[in-house]
């Protein structure tokens, strides 16, 4: 290990502790103040705890590359610097690559394996060469769950498939993609959260099944992905009768160890989800979560909601005799056995390996070999209509500005948009001429619904009735397609596309109006 070497208890349990901070230099900036601490706060726990890493959301690349510097060289051990980037670090880092959700690959490969595997190795390795660029060294990615539940609410899209065997190929293929430069992976829920309708963000799932469906269904992509080295595997906030009755997984001896380590064999890090969702923070006090994961086999504490505390927790548990310090040794050695890995003298340039051409041509294919359509297309009305944007929530839809193509395009033959959320939707909304409809709609987290509810189910049924509907663009879930389809006049031109960012958005117009509009796109501004 480079750096400090922890000498003391204290010192190495804290290695076993990742938070969660801003990925924007300033304190003004953050945007979750209950889960991210101020600078002044953060430079002290990096400084005095020895943490083993930080886990970063928010903010621009340019950032980002400040930010993970700034970090490093607050603490005397070299950091885990991590992100939620299963849709590429633009996901959560603007100007940098934002890839289609995973189901896109899925969607190829039902028709093409082998072009979705190779599209997959690319998601990868630009993944990962642009999380080195910017100073993250792991990706907490790919999703090896089996979404098999089209009513799940927060793994939903995030997820390859719902075949088990698909998914474990394409989760394979990314990992292999990632392989090209020394950063850790992530496969994860363990041991599966793809059949809920629960988000475990809120509360608890309970997964019901036999021993012989979840070795048949929800095992196989861990499998694979074991036997193609990820460095770690993420635990799930579940529980899961057939193997234990009384405990989450997370903190489940009988998943973690049992199951991970003895049955499936697995030799890296296990890193809990973080320890402020509800699955798990209702079922006991932080400490004692804290102390039962790493009962469990736990090597990696994810956002505990204070780390001071968590520490000293730890700490007295191992001083009291209820967890060996052979046991925080050997967590302790597996994380210091990770970062070795990390050294990378020559990591990729930024800006220069951020964003390539490459990069978004492999967003295009993705985009392009996903995409679904139907009804007479082109469409060649181009009549000026209502135009209606409908999203999940207004406050958190960075795919969308002024000056996007799902804007920006319809604003040329006069089409204005009106911008509404789900719960804001009603008949009135959408006005009574024609109408052009754009609906982004997915499973995330926190949400609790992946699809349409009741209400605005009962507001499209009748839009479809009153023959307005002009152009319908759907963005996301392909759980909601399948519930229009069956509905739709079969001249009603219509586009679907997994991704909701601006390089989908141009895409599904140049399908919708047969016709290149990216220059145009990006060509004089259309005031609106």
């Amino acid at each position: 290990m480079l750096g400090k070497n922890p000498t003391t208890l204290r010192e190495k349990i804290g290695q076993l502790i990742v938070v969660r901070a801003s990925g924007f230099l300033f304190d003004q900036q953050i945007r979750y103040p209950q889960w991210e601490p101020r600078n002044q706060t953060l430079q002290h726990w990096l400084e005095t705890l020895n943490l083993g890493g930080v886990i970063l959301l928010g903010g621009s690349a340019a950032d980002l590359v400040q930010r993970t510097q700034q970090l490093q060289a607050w603490s005397p051990t070299p950091l885990l610097l991590a992100a939620d980037i299963e849709e590429g670090v633009g996901q959560r880092f603007s100007g940098a690559t934002w890839f289609p959700p995973p189901m896109a690959l899925g969607e190829i490969a039902k028709h093409n394996l082998t072009e979705a595997l190779a599209l997959a190795r690319q998601f990868g390795y630009f993944t990962a060469q642009e999380a080195l660029a910017l100073g993250l060294n792991w990706i907490l990615a790919p999703i090896a769950d089996v979404n098999n539940n089209p009513d799940n609410p927060v793994i939903n899209i995030r997820a390859f498939g719902d075949d088990p065997v698909l998914v474990g190929h394409l989760v394979q293929a990314f990992i292999e993609g990632a392989q090209a430069y020394p950063v850790l992976t992530t496969a994860k829920h363990f041991p599966g959260h793809g059949d809920t309708s629960t988000d475990s963000h809120l509360h608890l799932p309970i997964i019901s099944h036999s021993l012989e469906r979840l070795q048949a269904l929800e095992l196989p992509p861990f499998q694979r992905a074991i036997a193609t080295d990820v460095d770690t595997v993420m635990t799930a906030h579940i529980c899961v009768p057939a193997w234990d009755a009384e405990h989450p997984a997370t903190l489940s001896p009988a998943i973690l160890t049992g199951q991970l380590r003895e049955v499936l064999g697995f030799s890296g890090l296990i890193v809990t989800d973080a320890l402020i969702m509800g699955g798990v923070a209702q079922f006991a006090s932080p400490d004692e979560v804290a102390i039962q994961a790493l009962l469990a086999g736990a090597d990696i504490l994810l956002m505990p909601p204070d780390p001071v505390a968590t520490i000293a927790a730890v700490e007295q548990a191992v001083l009291a005799g209820r967890i060996s310090e052979n046991r925080i040794d050997q967590s302790f050695e597996r994380i210091q056995k990770a970062k070795a890995k990390l050294v990378n003298p020559n990591p990729p340039a930024f800006p220069a390996m951020v964003a390539t051409t490459e990069a978004r041509q492999t967003v295009d294919q993705i985009l392009q070999g996903s995409q679904r359509c139907g009804g007479s297309l082109p469409w060649s009305k181009k009549i000026a209509c209502n135009h209606v944007i409908v999203v999940d929530d207004l406050l958190n839809c960075d795919f969308l500005d002024r000056a996007c193509p799902a804007v920006k395009i319809p604003a040329r033959f006069g089409s204005r948009p009106r911008l509404l959320d789900q719960a804001s939707l009603t008949q009135e909304a959408l006005g009574s001429g024609p109408l052009i409809l754009q609906l982004f709609v997915r499973g995330n987290p926190f949400r609790g619904i992946a699809g349409l509810t009741e209400t605005t189910q009962a507001v499209y049924k009748q839009l479809l009735r009153s023959g307005q509907l002009q152009a319908l663009l759907l963005y996301g879930s392909p759980y909601v397609l399948d519930w229009f389809l069956p509905q739709l006049d079969p001249a009603l031109p219509w586009v679907f596309s997994y991704g909701q960012m601006p390089q989908a958005q141009a895409l599904a117009w140049n399908t919708l109006l047969g016709e290149m509009t990216d220059s145009l796109e990006r060509g004089q501004d259309v005031f609106i």
